[in-house]
């Protein structure tokens, strides 16, 4: 571990500093402690730390009292670092256990296991430092590996396991009794087990025949905090359909109907009865205009709109097209800084008669719960979205399982009607959504295609379009130009591109934690506690202040202090990935398709990055034909969710 060493220093201490977990301490002021004689937790006082360069009294005092508020944390480092691991992980473990997670990990250091990017290997060290006679068979142990495989699973955006997958994952990590570990995660609330479905009986059942058993083998398990929000998501559906009364009579709609086909009109006239329904279909097929003919309508009658959706730009383009103010679906639902909880729910729910959450394929399980818990009774709520697109970064398959429950109503729009205004990306992106590549014809170089060999050559090609050839032969500012890639590593990954895109655009030396102002940069978790509006994971900004271990951020949601444990959650921005990208347009949009892709790429990923573009789309095409095959053969793989059933279950 890199920690800076002092022939009279702590080690604890040292790693403490050098990990960045001591608040307010910048990298260069950590570096300077052993000078002033600091170097050690008994070191630290108001009078030693007012001998550090560019320190003043009141700093002083303020470093002074966020080390001893940051004591839980210390302790944690203290246990970390005697076992080899490294002190970084100490802030996630202080946010995941709490105030006193030192003495959660000493009661059971397999608890470690609830970070994310903890291995069972760190665990199993950790044990072995903490515990007399750690043993591989301990019961903690045996139910944290029931959590981590469930967790692991719910990566790859799975919300249930069968059982037998989790006995085999016990198995490979050598434990004796799985049904036991099983029975003790789901005895300690963490883990829930969901019985087989009853089998479906055949029309022409014989009233004395016996009836089938359910199959064990499709007995599953679920972390309960996923079980929870499928069910509370499924019971919720049903209150909101069954609780609505008619908003408008049908015929209203003509007040609207300029200009929109039967089945925007349809759409429309269905949100006004129905408790809930679904708005689906590619791009330019009219979504947009089909809600702001809905909100024209809601408006005129006097009744109560929210539009909302999952990421910033989205929520801005929403209101552009709109013209009625929309926020993100955190901000709708008060969400309460790194917790995760919302201030509405069915205690306070919104005051809204209709809410309309446009990007509805971004929405994962819990989020959607929580929206749904936040309708009041009577509420009508609206989902837009393209199923086609990629599904959620976090677990669930909502859009999907919503539409394949066959319950809720649904109106798909397959209408082309911006071949005028988004021509070439338009027919493209059909085309990709129907499993086809067509050939592209765009003279006016709306889509460009640039063939590359190989990934450093297409790396060269995107820093050459984003600082030259786009903005010279099309006009368009490169502050308005997004680069896109299916990977991070590599050189057409966002990482060196970022690098490359950082020398040529920012040149700087990354003043606060490698950022430097003029940075664009891209958020990779929630912090909506910052001040004053936070940021939402995805949202790319641009750096336009740095103080002492803090950047001031412009997101398209607002301007934003980032400090603390909230800097690490930032990268670069100029490249970034499929995913980070979704639910954002950019007048400019550059794809690279490198070929170490090849294996990633599927007909939503393609499809997906195609749309983020709105005037000018270049692909930089270096995968040969693994991007024919993929948009041609491999859907998304699938994932393994409860929803549609329950959601149909209920139903009947």
């Amino acid at each position: 571990m890199s920690t800076p060493t002092s022939t009279a220093g702590d080690p604890v201490f040292s790693a403490f500093c050098a990990a960045g977990l001591w608040p307010g301490l910048g990298k260069r002021t950590a570096a300077e402690l052993p000078a002033a004689g600091i170097t050690r937790p008994d070191d630290v006082s108001a009078d030693r730390l007012l001998k550090l360069p560019r320190v003043g009294r009141q700093r002083a005092e303020r470093l002074f009292s966020s080390f001893l508020a940051s004591a839980p944390t210390y302790e944690v480092v203290q246990l970390l670092v005697g076992a080899g691991l490294e002190a970084k992980l100490a802030a996630g473990v202080a946010d995941t256990l709490g105030p006193d997670a030192a003495r959660r990990l000493r009661d059971d250091p397999w608890a470690l296991l609830s970070l994310s990017g903890v291995s069972l290997g760190d665990a199993d060290r950790l044990a072995i430092a903490v515990l007399k006679g750690a043993d591989r068979q301990d019961a903690r142990r045996g139910r944290a590996i029931v959590g981590l495989t469930l967790r692991t699973a719910t990566r790859d955006g799975h919300t249930v396991l069968p059982a037998d997958l989790v006995v085999a994952a016990l198995r490979a990590e050598g434990i004796g009794d799985p049904a036991a570990a099983i029975v003790a995660a789901v005895e300690s609330g963490e883990v829930l087990e969901h019985e087989p479905p009853e089998p479906e009986l055949p029309d022409d059942l014989p009233d004395d025949a016996e009836l089938p058993e359910p199959d064990p083998a499709l007995r599953t398990l679920s972390l309960a905090r996923f079980g929870m929000a499928e069910e509370a998501v499924a019971e919720n559906v049903h209150r909101l359909m069954a609780t609505a009364e008619r908003i408008a009579d049908p015929a209203s709609v003509r007040s609207v109907a300029k200009g929109l086909d039967p089945a925007q009109q349809a759409a429309v006239a269905q949100v006004l009865g129905a408790g809930f329904s679904l708005l689906t279909g590619g791009p330019g097929t009219g979504k947009s205009r089909t809600v702001a003919s809905l909100v024209q309508l809601l408006q005129a009658k006097g009744t109560e709109v929210a539009l909302a959706a999952p990421t910033g730009r989205a929520a801005k383009r929403l209101e552009e097209l709109t013209d009625h103010p929309a926020v993100t679906v955190h901000r709708l639902l008060g969400a309460q800084g790194m917790t995760g909880g919302f201030s509405r729910n069915e205690e306070w729910p919104l005051d809204a008669d209709v809410v309309v959450v446009d990007e509805a394929s971004m929405l994962d399980v819990e989020l959607t719960a929580a929206l749904l818990e936040a309708c009041a009774d009577g509420t009508h709520l609206l989902l837009v979205g393209d199923p086609a697109q990629l599904p959620s970064i976090g677990p669930g398959h909502v859009l999907g399982d919503l539409i394949d429950s066959g319950v809720v109503p649904v109106t798909e729009l397959t209408t082309l009607h911006r071949q005028a205004a988004g021509g070439a990306i338009a027919r493209l992106a059909t085309g990709v959504r129907a499993g086809e590549l067509p050939q592209v014809d765009s003279p006016d170089r709306e889509v460009v295609i640039v063939p590359a060999v190989g990934s450093a050559e297409a790396a060269r090609r995107v820093v050459q379009l984003v600082t030259d050839s786009i903005p010279r032969a099309l006009g368009i500012d490169p502050a308005t130009v997004q680069v896109v890639t299916p990977v991070h590593r590599g050189p057409a990954g966002t990482i060196e591109l970022n690098k490359a895109l950082k020398a040529q655009l920012n040149p700087g030396d990354g003043t606060v934690w490698g950022f430097d102002v003029g940075d664009r940069v891209v958020a990779t978790a929630n912090h909506l506690d910052l001040e004053p509006i936070g940021f939402a994971n995805g949202e790319v900004g641009v750096v336009t202040g740095t103080g002492e271990g803090s950047l001031n951020v412009d997101f398209s949601s607002g301007p934003v202090t980032v400090t603390g444990n909230a800097l690490p959650d930032l990268r670069h921005g100029w490249a970034i990935t499929v995913h980070r990208a979704q639910g954002s347009e950019w007048p400019g949009v550059v794809v690279v398709l490198p070929p170490e892709a090849g294996g990633m790429l599927s007909r939503p990923l393609v499809y997906t990055a195609l749309t983020r573009a709105q005037k000018h789309l270049s692909i930089v095409h270096a995968s040969g034909a693994a991007l024919a095959r993929a948009v041609r053969e491999v859907d998304v793989r699938p994932r393994r969710t409860r929803l549609a059933r329950l959601i149909a279950e209920l139903g009947s």
